[in-house]
């Protein structure tokens, strides 16, 4: 077998299958986009193991490991065979030990040529928030809620532009409405993982979109170093009419699930104060949804400016329709040119 490097193995990863002999509990909290869990122990049985490691020494945990593994080599086997369509195989555990060595072992000996992840998964991890420092031709794409920033960015990639879509990998558009709708979210790890995974797709010589967001989207939160990253990076604000941004809200969440909705506007009471929530409220439920808009807009404009003033240095601002998104992307690529960005 060969000792890869995270770089190298993920380079390979582009065209080998890759194989995490992780517990499917680990396998869960994170791993590597597109890996494939073939548990060497389930988490019930690494459990045991580790309790034995601490009480009675290595050596008897080996024994027992070796004891639960003999009935599944065959398994193990004939799961391996089927993923590796080219003969080869990428594999990792949690550091690059023995569970990792052990199965790539196993495989090599029927015939599939293995290559193993140096300092495993938790190197992969560090690699990813070195990779997260650097990223030299980032573009921040800010505004007001309801500007229209995530169909710009959308826009942008019809005409050529990269990007890195936050909120479509988070699978929540941000705010207490973000998440309704849109189904569950991955762990905070999977997600940095597959932001990675987008992150290596694109040319870093050339620029890169993203849209302005807090730490946090939903239940997720973005690397650290990208944090820092973004509140570095060069900003352009998009500013679009008050009226523009009303519609676009009511048009986006006024036909959401209105329990969510309700529960959503209610999460939001120690903020805006028990009358306003309670208006607020009221005037949902008589599908006064501009109105509705305007006041939750309000609020939000209140914490972007806030959020904007702290955290980043300096931006320039264009003024958009709001109307004609492609007609938007076309004028926001040209002040990106003309900014030298």
């Amino acid at each position: 077998m060969q000792i890869l490097s995270p770089n190298e193995f993920l380079t390979k990863a582009e065209n080998t299958p890759v194989v995490d002999v992780r517990s499917p509990a680990e396998y869960t909290e994170g791993h590597i986009p597109e890996a494939v869990n073939i548990a060497l122990f389930s988490n019930e049985e690494r459990a045991e193991i580790g309790t034995i490691y601490k009480q009675q020494g290595r050596t008897e945990a080996i024994e027992r490991g070796l004891d639960i593994i003999g009935p599944k080599m065959s398994r193990f086997v004939k799961e391996a065979q089927a993923l590796a369509g080219n003969g080869e195989l990428l594999v990792h555990c949690w550091r690059g030990g023995m569970r990792s060595e052990s199965m790539a072992w196993l495989f090599e000996r029927v015939g599939i040529r293995c290559f193993t992840l140096k300092g495993g998964y938790k190197a992969y991890r560090n690699l990813l928030l070195e990779e997260f420092a650097s990223i030299p031709n980032l573009i921040v794409l800010e505004g007001f809620t309801g500007s229209g920033k995530t169909e710009v960015i959308q826009e942008l990639v019809r005409q050529g532009e990269q990007i890195l879509d936050l909120e479509g990998l988070a699978n929540h558009r941000g705010s207490v409405f973000g998440g309704v709708g849109q189904g569950d979210q991955p762990t905070t790890q999977q997600f940095q993982n597959i932001l990675l995974a987008a992150l290596r797709k694109l040319d870093r010589e050339k620029r890169i979109w993203v849209e302005g967001e807090s730490k946090s989207i939903g239940h997720v939160f973005l690397p650290d170093p990208f944090w820092k990253a973004m509140n570095q990076a060069r900003i352009i604000e998009i500013e679009v009419p008050v009226e523009q941004r009303v519609k676009r809200v009511v048009k986006d969440y006024g036909q959401l699930e209105r329990s969510r909705m309700t529960d959503a506007i209610m999460s939001l009471h120690k903020r805006l104060g028990e009358q306003r929530t309670n208006l607020i409220l009221d005037l949902y439920q008589n599908n006064e949804l501009e109105q509705v808009a305007e006041l939750l807009l309000s609020y939000y404009d209140k914490a972007y400016r806030y959020s904007r003033d702290k955290y980043k240095k300096s931006y320039a601002s264009i003024d958009l329709s709001g109307k004609d998104i492609r007609e938007d992307a076309v004028k926001l690529v040209k002040k990106a040119n003309e900014l030298k960005l």
